[in-house]
């Protein structure tokens, strides 16, 4: 029998016994808890990252036409419901919310038409600067990555991978140091359907009262308890997709209701005052 001191010391002791060449899988478990607890990557559990990426744009157009929607149109009807008349009411409404569409609709096409302009001019021309002063852009390469925090031995392989395309070189600069993005082609059209219909429904929800209640004060109260309720969800929701905490959440649901409100008592106040001082609007 082996006394221990003839064992060699490469082998770990144990009870009398040799530990095996090859350790069973649950001795490997502790491995693979560390290696995922320590941050290093786990290839049967990739990391999902969490950013808006392409429907930013998209959400912030339903926002901001979904949320004019609510406050304009329910300030409008508010207004109007002073005189007493349903019909009035509604045709004021309709009118303002058609109008409205429009006008936001337009508005966004015009705005992504002119962003889609800007960006192909400033592509131009920083397509020519890189044709006839190649070397002060591919030294403004430098100054960029500089700013990371990259010294110029390290940057040398880099620029040079940059600027032997044209076109990558381009990009490049358009992105860092024009800060540039490349707009989407179609963002256009969808921007302009999206905000339109948004603003379309939001400023129909406040309205719905009135077309099944006689009594404009009535159909008023029933309105501003909806709205009151869609402004808080909406407020809530809109800061809870962009900003994902729970206080930002609560904070946007305040804040769109006190706008909602201030809107539609000024405009109510403002219609109630001409009416009973001038006689008639």
């Amino acid at each position: 029998m082996a006394r221990p001191s003839d064992r060699s010391p490469l082998l770990p002791r144990t009870n009398g016994t040799v530990a095996p060449d090859h350790p069973s899988p649950s001795r490997l478990r502790p491995k693979a808890v560390n290696r995922m607890s320590s941050g290093a990557p786990d290839p049967e559990h990739p990391h999902a990252e969490k950013h808006m990426g392409q429907f930013d744009s998209i959400v912030r157009d339903v926002i901001i036409g979904f949320s004019d929607g609510l406050t304009v149109p329910f300030a409008l009807t508010a207004g109007l419901s002073s005189l007493g008349n349903t019909k009035i009411v509604i045709i004021g409404g309709l009118a303002e919310l058609c109008s409205g569409m429009i006008s936001m609709g337009l508005g966004a096409y015009l705005a992504a038409d002119t962003e889609r302009q800007h960006w192909e001019a400033e592509f131009a021309r920083e397509s020519a600067e890189v044709d006839t002063v190649p070397e002060v852009e591919r030294a403004e390469i430098f100054d960029i990555v500089a700013g990371y925090g990259v010294s110029r031995a390290a940057a040398e392989p880099l620029v040079r991978e940059l600027t032997a395309d044209k076109d990558t070189w381009v990009r490049f600069m358009m992105d860092f140091e024009l800060r540039l993005p490349e707009p989407d082609s179609g963002r256009a059209w969808v921007s302009a359907a999206t905000m339109g219909l948004s603003y379309f429904v939001g400023g129909l929800i406040p309205m719905l009262p009135y077309f099944f209640m006689h009594s404009a004060q009535r159909a008023l109260l029933v309105s501003v308890l909806i709205t009151v309720v869609i402004l808080l969800g909406f407020g809530f929701l809109k800061n809870w997709v962009t900003i994902r905490t729970r206080k930002a959440g609560f904070w946007g649901a305040v804040q769109t209701l006190i706008v909602g409100a201030l809107a539609a008592g000024t405009s109510y106040g403002i219609v109630r005052l001409l009416d009973t001082s001038g006689g008639s609007v």
